[in-house]
């Protein structure tokens, strides 16, 4: 009996992801951020020629099962079935458009690992643009002339009974990474961009084809229904306000008074209420409507457990029926709006 199973991260620039002066040819639409994945992958090829990513990592793995004559399951074969896939850079300059071919490195699958009743696989993916990124960087030589070195490192266990698991090893700094599992559902993602580190210090040894890889933060997933107030409070009437929220700083303090609703764009947030740890939130949560809903105050503190952005916008300019969706759709024990 042969036993398939994967796990895939896409990975794709959202807004506000640049920082410093990278961020000028963005803003001037010489370069673009990319539009949110979709919450269930159908055909990532397809995705890849529409240029929705920059790169994925597409780790399929199988396990090779024979059942004893005493119904012990034991596994004769594995092996790996996956690899990488990287988009291209495309550049408008003077109403023309200019595609630069990435250049992807060698997929990285060390021997996977066996134990008694699963099989542990391990793959490496990524590359570079094709686009030259001229900057001084943290370590020899100082200056660089090709673009950092993007990357995720996926490990997915398959078991003798079916089971599956999977994990994030490791990741890039930037950009932002989404995982989906065997059924190309949306899963996690990852919580923090660090931009300025991945820009000097992404290339060389500093990577897994070196000799390091980094270590990945991953968050739950929000909910569909978030995901699409997201894109109404950053590309609505009104332009958003973002803040910048250092680690351990609050964002809202329960109790006080509070009519905005907020967008998580980068970062770890807590929330307590009563001195009561409560939940943590990624990327993409949508925080503070119940106190836009219920009068205004605000029922938790929201405090900064990574360095964070967020964007922030009047609860009268979201539709009321939209929050209070929102609010019935947190899968977060009825706490995740008690900001």
């Amino acid at each position: 009996m042969r036993i398939e199973s994967s796990v895939t991260t896409v990975s794709w620039i959202p807004s506000e992801a640049i920082t410093g002066l990278a961020k000028m040819p963005f803003e001037a639409g010489i370069l673009h951020y990319d539009e949110p994945p979709p919450d269930t992958i159908q055909d990532l090829e397809a995705l890849r020629v529409a240029d929705r990513f920059r790169f994925a990592n597409e780790l399929r793995a199988y396990i090779e099962v024979e059942e004893d004559h005493d119904g012990r399951r034991r596994i004769v074969g594995f092996g790996h079935t996956g690899g990488g896939q990287i988009g291209a850079t495309r550049v408008r300059m003077g109403g023309r458009e200019i595609t630069f071919a990435a250049f992807p490195m060698p997929d990285i699958q060390p021997e996977p690992e066996a134990g008694d009743g699963w099989v542990r696989f391990v793959q490496t993916t990524g590359g570079r643009a094709g686009l030259p990124a001229p900057r001084r960087v943290a370590h020899p030589p100082y200056a660089q002339y090709d673009s950092p070195l993007v990357w995720t490192t996926l490990a997915l266990t398959i078991n003798a009974d079916g089971r599956t698991e999977h994990e994030l090893v490791g990741a890039s700094p930037f950009p932002r990474s989404w995982i989906y599992d065997h059924h190309g559902k949306l899963v996690a993602k990852t919580g923090l961009l660090e931009f300025k580190q991945w820009f000097r210090h992404a290339f060389g040894k500093y990577s897994p084809w070196g000799e390091t890889d980094s270590p990945a933060l991953v968050t739950a997933v929000e909910t569909a229904l978030e995901r699409e107030l997201s894109t109404t409070m950053m590309r609505g009437g009104a332009k958003p306000t973002i803040r910048k929220v250092a680690k351990g700083k609050t964002l809202v303090e329960q109790g006080q008074f509070g009519n905005t609703v907020l967008l998580l764009l980068d970062g770890v947030v807590a929330a307590e209420a009563d001195g009561e740890p409560l939940a943590t939130f990624g990327p993409g949560a949508v925080l503070g409507e119940r106190a836009v809903l219920e009068g205004g105050v605000r029922t938790a503190t929201l405090r900064a457990s990574t360095r964070c952005k967020v964007a922030a916008v009047c609860g009268d300019q979201v539709e009321r029926s939209v929050l209070a969706d929102v609010s019935a759709g947190h899968r977060r024990e009825d706490i995740a709006g008690r900001s």
